[in-house]
């Protein structure tokens, strides 16, 4: 596709708005490319409420406040003027929005992007185009990003793309979100796992950091400054582990005969805490599965 392209996303919330500002500020920071390289220009954000256009519009930087033009309850006007389209909406908005009039003609031919969790790229054309006959038809990708977007940390989860998908298409949905962190293709098959985990990593986790955090305030720390080494210990986990090192080793090799380390695994493991992660995956993933 060629640069200069208009990018509109459809639903501009949380998950929205976190991929938006994370693509500004790398693609459009005064300190990295030229802006004439990009693929992207110009984008247009249309939420559902007028107040929520008004609280992303407090998100976006000064400097880039120009890119962007933000408008509430505009879907079918939000699609006629975008080249490439974000699904951004909860899931269970996706019948309504695009079952409105004009839906059809204004995504015809246009690469459409999905981020909405249990809802394949087959049912979305669906309901798009409920004549698969008819010509020009919309092109389905599936991008499952994580709130990590906002600080370019995001793991991307794109589904492979059928192969009626122009390469063209497929090289600037990549382009959109290796601006927000790393990406990764799956298949269709494994996409709902997938889903559950890149969310899981960042809201699931947390609930084991404000367990540290809390036990430090019990012990006499003040918590920023229990939760300056946690998150400096988790920069260093992931190097650890990035680096090749198994989990389990990683432990083993802190853990000193009578140490204190040992004896926080001990409590840990007695608890079943290893079980009860493993089980909020499967529950996550049980769920989606009973939505698609």
């Amino acid at each position: 596709m060629a640069s200069g392209q208009t990018l509109g996303f459809i639903g501009c919330g949380n998950m929205g708005g976190a991929v938006l500002n994370g693509l500004l500020n790398s693609a459009f920071s005064t300190s990295t490319e030229s802006t004439s390289t990009n693929l992207i220009s110009r984008f247009i954000a249309c939420t559902k409420t007028a107040n929520s256009a008004s609280r992303l519009k407090t998100t976006i930087a000064p400097e880039h406040q120009e890119l962007i033009k933000i408008v509430s309850d505009q879907n079918v006007q939000t699609m006629k003027e975008a080249d490439i389209i974000i699904l951004g909406c909860k899931p269970f908005m996706a019948e309504a929005v695009l079952s409105e009039e004009g839906v059809r003609d204004a995504l015809a031919g246009k690469l459409v992007i999905s981020m909405l969790a249990g809802q394949s790229c087959q049912t979305l054309t669906g309901l798009i185009n409920p004549d698969p006959s008819a010509a020009d038809p919309p092109y389905l990708m599936k991008a499952i990003p994580n709130m990590g977007a906002r600080f370019g940390q995001s793991m991307t989860i794109i589904e492979t793309p059928a192969p009626s998908i122009p390469q063209s298409m497929v090289a600037v949905t990549e382009w959109i979100f290796k601006h927000v962190g790393a990406v990764k293709y799956l298949g269709s098959e494994q996409i709902g796992l997938a889903t559950v985990l890149v969310g899981a990593t960042l809201a699931t986790l947390t609930l084991p950091i404000e367990g540290l955090l809390d036990g430090c305030v019990a012990e006499g720390f003040k918590r920023a400054d229990a939760m300056e080494m946690v998150l400096q210990g988790l920069r260093g986990l992931s190097a650890v582990l990035e680096s090749g090192q198994h989990p389990a080793v990683v432990r083993e090799s802190i853990s000193s005969p009578r140490g204190c380390t040992i004896q926080t695994l001990l409590s840990l493991e007695k608890a079943g805490t290893r079980s009860d992660f493993a089980e909020a995956i499967v529950r996550g993933n049980t769920h989606l599965k009973e939505k698609m």
